[in-house]
Parts: structure tokens; sequence; C-alpha cells
């Protein structure tokens, strides 16, 4: 986080990754507003973010759709901050809402792998100590 803060080509990173992560936001919502033209908590979500971010009405308006069945993802996570995961896109015929979407393996030597392992060991620890709930077996 320090980073971020500091290092400039930190914020520059962090702010494309940002940026994306929105556009497709954005992208999602659009596809889900075309199936769900009805849902009445869609509209007030997609109204409350248009009355409160000239950003999200601006990537409305430019009504960009995306629908990838693979690619990759920007995520953040609170213990190794950005990773960058391939993934696929499976839907289910007999739930038509419902994607699951399957994070490939991440190169050797990279900071995705490496961001893995980190996280691997911090999820092993913290359950370990209690610190991490698991679900009942």
């Amino acid at each position: 986080m320090l980073d971020a803060i500091s290092d400039a080509p930190a914020r520059v990173r962090n702010a494309r990754h940002d940026m994306l992560a929105a556009d497709d936001i954005a992208a999602m919502l659009r596809i889900e507003a075309g199936r769900s033209p009805h849902d009445k908590n869609l509209i007030a979500l997609i109204g409350e973010l248009s009355t409160q971010s000239e950003e999200f009405r601006q990537r409305w308006a430019a009504h960009n759709v995306r629908f990838h069945r693979t690619g990759r993802k920007i995520l953040r996570h609170p213990v190794v901050d950005v990773l960058e995961l391939d993934y696929e896109a499976m839907e289910f015929p007999a739930h038509p809402n419902l994607t699951l979407l399957v994070y490939t393996e991440a190169a050797a030597g990279t900071p995705a792998s490496d961001g893995l392992k980190v996280l691997a060991r911090w999820a092993a620890t913290a359950t370990e100590s209690g610190a991490l709930r698991t679900l009942p077996s």
C-alpha cells in the first residue's frame, strides 16, 4: 500500500488496474441489464451509480458490453495486493444466471505465482491459528 502512495510507477499501475476493473464492471452491469431489464434492484443500483459517479456515467454511456469466456482478471487482495490471473468462464445450462470462473495456475516465477505462494502460506498460518474460519467438513 505504501508503494501506491510513494512510488509513481505503482500509482500508474494501480490506476490502470482500477480503470480496467471499472470498465469490466460497467460492461458486466450492461450485460445483466440486457438480460434482466425489469430487475428493480439492478435498475436502482445503476441509477445510484449514475447519480454519484461521473466516471460510471461515462462508462455506462459508452455502451460497452464484454462477455469473455477466457481472459485475465486483475484482483486486489489485502495480503498480497495485485494478482493478475488467467481465467476460464463456465456457464450451467440448468442455471442461466450462474457463471463459474476457474482461475488457472500462474506461470512459475511471475509476480502472480509468488503472490499465490504468499497467500497460501498466509491462509495456512491463519487457519492453524484460528484467525481464518473454515467451513465444516
